[in-house]
């Protein structure tokens, strides 16, 4: 009786596992920067809304201890700072909610990296050297990352209080200071902070991640024809 001759197996060579590794290796190199990118991208973001949170939440302080006014809306005779916002210091406004915010490092956003901004670390004025060593004081809008909406009110729930300031109009980044926003402008996400995405926080206290489209679809639903904004 005559058997089948068993058909040999070719030996896994050296060869084939270079080959096998440099696959992989190829395959990882293109991978895993997809897979680890938007990770630190999502956590930034999270923590950017955390801060505007914390944003949203003082002016809704400061307003519910003056008539539900925000520091926009009442003149500096009456404790508020509307005419340095209406010159466009976001920087004004959020200094005098100091006490409400308790820490300037929430008014800079951890994906901001703009080499001429540094985040601050007081409110407190500057002292003695030794007494204020290590500490970077809150003085000017180069510590902030975040505009300051003037149209904001607390009965206009959909207006613009706070946000991301990465963004531009027609392809340019809009300049510190008061900036005017048509309701029907062509906004639209930079990439250098949080890609093609940003947060924005409302009158109501809340706080939206937006895409360039929900950004321009929220920007027609404040019901305001032209938004006024200060720039950092």
């Amino acid at each position: 009786m005559k058997t089948k001759p068993t058909p040999s197996r070719r030996a896994f060579s050296l060869t084939d596992l270079l080959m096998l590794l440099a696959v992989l290796i190829g395959i990882a190199t293109v991978i895993l920067p997809t897979l680890t990118r938007p990770r630190t991208y999502h956590s930034t973001r999270i923590r950017c809304t955390n801060n505007l949170k914390q944003v949203a939440l003082a002016f809704r302080i400061w307003a519910s201890d003056n008539n539900d006014k925000f520091p926009m809306q009442l003149v500096v005779t009456n404790g508020g700072v509307q005419e340095l916002a209406a010159q466009g210091s976001a920087h004004a406004v959020f200094l005098l909610m100091s006490n409400e915010l308790c820490t300037p490092k929430i008014l800079f956003c951890p994906g901001d990296n703009n080499s001429q901004r540094l985040m601050a670390t007081t409110f407190s004025a500057p002292g003695p050297a030794d007494a204020n060593a290590g500490t970077i004081p809150f003085t000017t809008t180069n510590h902030l990352s975040y505009f300051v909406g003037l149209d904001a009110e607390v009965i206009k729930p959909n207006t613009l209080l706070s946000g991301d300031d990465h963004f531009s109009v027609n392809g340019a980044k809009p300049p510190p200071g008061l900036f005017q926003l048509a309701t029907n402008a062509p906004v639209a996400w930079r990439e250098e902070r949080h890609p093609l995405q940003g947060n924005i926080a409302l009158a109501d206290g809340s706080v939206q991640g937006f895409s360039t489209a929900a950004l321009r679809a929220a920007l027609a639903n404040t019901g305001i024809e032209t938004n006024h904004l200060a720039m950092p």
